[in-house]
């Protein structure tokens, strides 16, 4: 279904409406979209309007809208086991930009408290959450809602908890006690399975396993715990908007409330949790480097009157300004050009390309459109 607000509501409104004002005094109270709630709000502020939404969905009985799902066990001793895991990843690469692990090596208690974790920090008393509230790009562990919120319009309805894990990861001591512990130990086990991932990614590109670890795509990571509020009127904004990522790879772990969509042949398809499962997406970074090979595709998450709903995304790019990785140069990879096969991009640092996506916002167009040939 497609929902749209009244258009003569807003056009009446739109004469004695401030936007920065709304911005400025959200930003200044330094409690996100949670403080909202806690203050007693029941309508969603005008500056999360998202004025119309298109949510038409799939047929949930089609099966060829199913995000792929690879079981990563025994890939690390039956050579046949990873043969059928690494041609899984490539097609669901090239065809969905998506798709889910299970048996990867993390723990379930490792995952059910690293969400416990996050909702524990954001569920704090205000007065505590206020301590960490900050948009200093140079610190190592902030919390905030909406990176770009006074560029972003309309603002979603998240709040978020970050922190460096790699390559200068926060200090322990500057990480939030109350998730302290939790954090650390899911940011290693992460890490490992990222590297396991750019090999089953790199043999699915006809590549050295070691391929992309060796390019620098592992170098950086960086987490972020959203929380999303439950939301009075879902129908008017959205939790996170249509985008795509940055990054060369995303591991996505989601609870079970659901809300994430891929949009795959113009329709929007349901991410379903999965316990135990982790969420791989392809960044765009990646999709440049493979030439459009591997592809990095829209997505979202839906606002709901149910929640709160718990997600941590990690994020494998190395973004630190003082960092070597932020300025190395990227390009098609060589070996899997051709004359049939050119390049579709020219060269770009890690750097200027994020200069690009922060700057144009989450507009719901491609970031990669500037840097193709």
């Amino acid at each position: 279904m497609v929902i749209t607000r009244s258009s003569e509501l807003d056009a009446a409104s739109d004469c004695n409406y401030d936007r920065k004002a709304e911005v400025k005094a959200f930003d200044e109270s330094k409690t996100g979209v949670k403080g909202l709630l806690e203050s007693g709000v029941t309508k969603v502020p005008r500056m999360f309007h998202s004025g119309e939404l298109n949510l038409r969905e799939r047929s949930e009985n089609d099966s060829s809208f199913t995000i792929p799902i690879v079981d990563l066990a025994g890939i690390h001793s039956n050579s046949a086991l990873r043969n059928e895991a690494v041609g899984k990843i490539g097609s669901a690469c090239q065809k969905w930009g998506f798709f889910q692990v299970i048996n990867h090596g993390i723990p379930n208690n490792v995952l059910d408290e690293i969400i416990n974790g996050v909702r524990r920090f954001h569920e704090q008393d205000s007065e505590v959450r206020k301590h960490f509230y900050s948009r200093d790009k140079k610190k190592k562990v902030n919390y905030y809602s909406n990176v770009n919120l006074f560029t972003n319009n309309p603002a979603d309805w998240r709040d978020t908890l970050g922190f460096l894990v790699a390559p200068c990861p926060a200090k322990p001591e500057d990480i939030p006690e109350i998730c302290r512990d939790i954090a650390v130990e899911y940011s290693k086990k992460i890490r490992e399975l990222g590297h396991t991932i750019f090999e089953l990614l790199s043999e699915a590109l006809g590549l050295n396993p070691s391929y992309l670890n060796e390019l620098g795509c592992v170098e950086g990571t960086f987490l972020l715990g959203h929380y999303y509020p439950p939301c009075p009127e879902p129908e008017l904004t959205m939790g996170t908007t249509k985008h795509t990522d940055a990054d060369f790879m995303t591991i996505l772990l989601q609870d079970q409330l659901g809300g994430l969509q891929v949009l795959h042949n113009n329709q929007w398809v349901h991410v379903p949790p999965v316990h135990g499962a982790l969420v791989i997406n392809i960044g765009d970074l990646l999709q440049l480097i493979t030439n459009d090979k591997f592809i990095s595709v829209f997505h979202r998450v839906l606002a709901s009157q149910t929640g709160p709903r718990i997600s941590i995304a990690s994020f494998f790019i190395n973004y630190d300004d003082k960092a070597e990785g932020s300025t190395k140069v990227y390009g098609p990879i060589k070996e899997l050009l051709s004359e049939e096969n050119k390049p579709l991009y020219k060269d770009t640092s890690v750097k200027e390309f994020l200069i690009h996506y922060f700057s144009k916002g989450l507009d719901g167009d491609s970031s990669l459109r500037p840097f193709r040939l």
